[in-house]
């Protein structure tokens, strides 16, 4: 079973990956939260139509970068089942998703980040350049540049880029299939499902306790 909750989809899908990925049972819906209220749902319906969550050999779930709270419900939830199943489960980078959707040797994957910033990670010849990033616009904007011309802009950052003729796809989330291919192929020991996070979280410890007198001004 793949799970995504990471962007602006909330999937649950059960695939049989061989040569290709034959969906077996997949629900898909567009949504920016709402997610945890959601997921149960579609998990069951995809399990049920595929056959029952006993034929689940493995589970994979995007990690991010993404939404936090979308993360957490994603993870939180393959962890459980993966618990309650004896099945593992594999933590699939939403960049490597997004790219692997692309069907294309070379790949820039980019996520809107907001504060002029895209997550990034870019493919020449099937192969990583180089890890996911944090990068500025305009430094995002150099590394395309430097991309050859037949490079596919995915995810929502490739709108935030001037059209060069290149092909775009500004997809809300990764393709299921392309998620249950990457969950196959993964290591359940290496690729752990743990948070990836490429810039520290917006919000910051408070500097004093609920009731502490505010320090002397100096």
């Amino acid at each position: 079973m793949v799970i995504d909750t990471a962007l602006g989809l909330c999937t649950a899908g059960v695939f049989e990956v061989g040569a290709g990925a034959a969906p077996l049972g997949v629900r898909s819906e567009a949504m920016a939260k709402g997610h945890q209220e959601r997921l149960g749902g579609l998990a069951r319906d995809a399990a049920a139509e595929a056959g029952g969550f006993d034929r689940i050999e493995r589970i994979g779930v995007t990690v991010g970068p993404g939404s936090f709270t979308g993360l957490r419900v994603g993870l939180a939830f393959a962890q459980g089942l993966g618990a309650a199943l004896g099945r593992p489960v594999v933590g699939i980078s939403t960049l490597d998703a997004l790219a692997a959707s692309a069907g294309a040797p070379d790949v820039a994957a980019l996520i809107d980040a907001r504060r002029g910033q895209v997550y990034a990670r870019f493919w020449r010849d099937g192969s990583p350049d180089g890890g996911p990033q944090a990068l500025s616009l305009e430094e995002a904007g150099r590394r395309l540049d430097a991309c050859p011309p037949g490079t596919v802009l995915v995810g929502s950052g490739a709108a935030l880029f001037p059209d060069d003729g290149r092909r775009r796809l500004e997809l809300a989330g990764p393709d299921p299939a392309a998620l249950a291919r990457l969950t196959a192929q993964g290591d359940p020991a290496a690729e752990r499902p743990a948070p990836l996070y490429l810039r520290a979280p917006d919000a910051t410890p408070p500097s004093r306790l609920p009731g502490q007198a505010r320090p002397p001004r100096t």
